[in-house]
C-alpha cells in the first residue's frame, strides 16, 4: 500500500527510500525512530506485526547476495514514524503539521456533526454568507460593476446547481415571496450544495 503526502510517498516496502525521504542519512537514527513508531504502535493496542510486518530482501554486497531486514509498512506505521521523526527536519515538521491540520479539521467535522439541524443551517448560512461577499468582491474585481451584472452571474449559479431553474424558478417552485432569500428556506444539506457553488 502506497500513501501520497505532501512531502513523498511514505507507505510500503523499501525502508532505505524513506530513510532518504525523510531526510536520514544514518540508518541507525532512523532505525531509533521506526523503534519508537513500534512501541507507540504496540502501546496503542494496534499489533506490531500487522502494521511493521518484517519481511526479508536479497541485496547484492559485490560478488554476494545477502538477505536483510526490511518492513511492508501499512498506512498507520507511516503516519507513526513521520510523527515520531525528528521534527528538526523539514519534511518530518511539515509531515507533522499535517497531520495536526487534519486532526483539528476532523474535531471540527465532528463538532459540526452534533449540532442540531437549525444550528447547522446557521453556521452553513454565515458561512455561504461570507464566501458570497468574496465572490461579489472577486467578480467586481474581474469587471462585474453592477448588481445586475452581479445578480446575472448568481443566476446562472443557481442555474447550474438547480438543474437549469433560475432564481424565479426556484422562488416559485418553494413557494417563496419575491422579497424572500432563497438560501433562508434551505436545509442543511441544500444550502452545503450551494455553498459548494459559491
Amino acid at each position: 500500500m502506497k500513501l501520497a503526502l505532501p512531502f513523498g510517498n511514505l507507505c510500503g516496502r523499501l525502508l532505505n527510500r524513506k530513510r532518504q525521504i525523510l531526510a536520514y542519512n544514518k540508518w541507525e537514527n532512523f532505525c531509533k525512530v521506526i523503534n519508537r513508531a513500534m512501541l507507540a504502535c504496540q502501546n496503542s493496542g494496534h499489533g506490531i506485526d500487522d502494521d511493521f510486518p518484517e519481511v526479508r530482501k536479497i541485496v547484492k554486497a559485490d560478488a554476494t547476495t545477502k538477505k536483510v531486514k526490511d518492513y511492508e509498512l501499512s498506512r498507520y506505521a507511516c503516519y507513526l514514524i513521520v510523527q515520531n521523526g525528528d521534527p528538526r527536519k523539514e519534511v518530518i515538521a511539515l509531515g507533522q503539521t499535517y497531520f495536526a491540520i487534519q486532526t483539528y479539521r476532523q474535531e471540527v467535522a465532528d463538532r459540526f456533526n452534533q449540532l442540531d439541524e437549525d444550528n447547522k443551517r446557521l453556521v452553513i448560512r454565515g458561512d455561504i454568507k461570507q464566501w458570497n461577499q468574496m465572490l461579489a468582491e472577486a467578480a467586481h474585481d474581474a469587471g462585474m460593476i453592477t448588481n445586475e451584472e452581479f445578480a446575472q452571474f448568481q443566476n446562472y449559479g443557481y442555474m447550474g446547481l438547480y438543474g437549469g431553474m433560475t432564481v424565479d424558478e426556484i422562488h416559485s417552485k418553494k413557494g417563496l415571496a419575491i422579497r424572500d432569500k432563497i438560501l433562508d428556506f434551505m436545509g442543511s444539506e441544500e444550502l452545503i450544495a450551494n455553498l459548494f457553488r459559491i
